[in-house]
């Protein structure tokens, strides 16, 4: 759990500020479960400046409480949680400042999202709070007002937990609630987690990443791997300390995430993932009579593929509908063997290429024609589909035939233009995988919106 925060101050000598405005959210990973937010009387003058800068008066404090009537309630909402702030150091001094004068040892470990920010996202050209959220397209209301800012701080967050690939960030929060001996074990664990879309992370009592997984609903998966009864389910309920989870609305963005970052972080027991998955493809060739023919081979990276599979026989079930859809012929690309006409010639349903009724310029024209539909090569697109929540969307980018990544966007804050898209992508690797994903994603399943550029 994290309080992600935001504290104004009068200004003036180093530890001698006070405090007059603190913003405080209770941040689960996933959204706000709780907030405190409060003008503070610092008892001491506002620096002219800072009256500038946030819109903050003395006059307006007078009325406010005191910071020793507020500090009981920010012991209860930061209780067993990691502070959060951008430049986490001078939020916390302060804050811890104004505890020892009240004589109360206030201690939270911290992450600060300047840092995060700079390790996370290289090469922005500022830091700044203000600079760095809209340049990554995160909207921002109230600025230099702590409510403001530490709302902004939470949209931050929130990105950089999505492009924390190596789950650093979340191995660091699940270190420090195993050291507070705050983490439940298997039915709580279940009751604890969402019936949503998404990535799951199983940790074991030192942190470690042992499982990862995707699901359309990660309560249900949970539970399955926790009353499974085979060998890796066994391993996984002995050595389990804790989930955590990333929802993402969209199952494409789950399957990709979950590809690469079990890549990335090789857990124990996604040994079987952490090569490719896709052993067969399909190739194109040319046979001795001058037809194209599609044909299913073990996958072999030193070939031009056009798709992958994971089976033998989804490829076999993909090849016979794409034959079927584009009237081709079974005996031509494999799946019909026979010395003469196959068994669609006899039911009208092709051509007759197999006994050279059809010629191959018109036989090869449809094959092209479904090539130029599957082909990724060159092309540009953004997929859009469902988001995390009601009001909000997911994107992913494919541009010269590449994948790049993929985002949420809020409904209320359209994409105009693929520039801004472009700001706003969790970069993700492209590689033969990602490519087989998305393609068998989009042959089985509908998406909201394909949009070519």
């Amino acid at each position: 759990m994290y309080c992600i925060l935001d504290i104004e101050t009068t200004g003036g000598q180093y530890n001698e500020e006070g405090i007059t405005e603190i913003a405080i959210y209770k941040f689960d990973g996933h959204e706000v479960v709780d907030q405190f937010i409060s003008l503070v009387n610092p008892e001491i003058p506002i620096q002219p400046f800072v009256v500038k800068l946030t819109g903050i008066n003395n006059a307006m404090l007078r009325s406010a409480p005191k910071f020793y009537e507020v500090a009981k309630r920010i012991i209860e909402i930061t209780e067993g949680c990691i502070i959060v702030a951008h430049n986490a150091s001078f939020d916390y001094r302060i804050l811890k400042t104004e505890f020892d004068r009240l004589g109360y040892n206030f201690k939270k470990p911290t992450l600060c999202t300047v840092e995060l920010s700079k390790k996370i996202i290289p090469g922005m050209e500022s830091y700044s709070l203000g600079k760095l959220v809209r340049a990554l397209g995160i909207p921002i209301a109230d600025r230099h007002r702590a409510s403001g800012d530490a709302m902004a701080t939470v949209k931050l967050f929130k990105m950089l937990l999505a492009k924390d690939v190596e789950k650093e960030i979340v191995k660091s929060m699940v270190k420090t609630e195993i050291k507070s001996g705050m983490v439940p074990k298997l039915l709580d664990i279940v009751e604890s987690l969402p019936t949503k879309t998404g990535i799951y992370y199983i940790h074991n009592e030192k942190g470690d990443l042992i499982y990862i997984g995707k699901s359309k609903n990660i309560k249900k998966r949970i539970n399955q791997h926790f009353t499974g009864t085979s060998s890796k389910s066994k391993k996984i309920q002995r050595d389990v300390y804790t989930v955590t989870y990333e929802e993402t609305g969209s199952e494409l963005i789950a399957l990709l995430k979950e590809s690469e970052e079990i890549k990335i972080n090789k857990p124990i027991y996604n040994r079987a993932q952490r090569k490719s998955i896709f052993q067969w493809a399909l190739y194109e060739m040319l046979d001795d009579n001058g037809y194209l023919s599609l044909l299913i081979q073990k996958a072999d990276g030193r070939k031009k593929e056009i798709t992958s599979f994971s089976s033998m026989q989804e490829a076999k079930n993909t090849l016979f509908k794409i034959t079927s859809a584009y009237q081709l012929c079974q005996k031509i690309n494999g799946l019909y063997e026979t010395k003469n006409s196959c068994f669609q010639y006899k039911i009208q349903e092709c051509n007759g290429a197999c006994i050279g009724k059809e010629s191959p310029d018109e036989y090869n024209q449809r094959v092209e024609e479904f090539l130029h539909k599957m082909s990724f090569e060159n092309q540009n697109m953004v997929i859009t589909d469902k988001g995390r929540k009601v009001d909000e969307r997911s994107a992913i980018l494919i541009e010269n035939g590449i994948y790049k990544g993929y985002c949420f966007y809020d409904l209320n804050y359209q994409i105009t233009n693929i520039d801004v898209l472009k700001n706003i992508i969790i970069p993700m690797q492209n590689n033969r995988d990602t490519k087989s994903i998305i393609q068998g994603y989009l042959r089985k399943n509908k998406v909201m919106k394909i949009v070519k550029f």
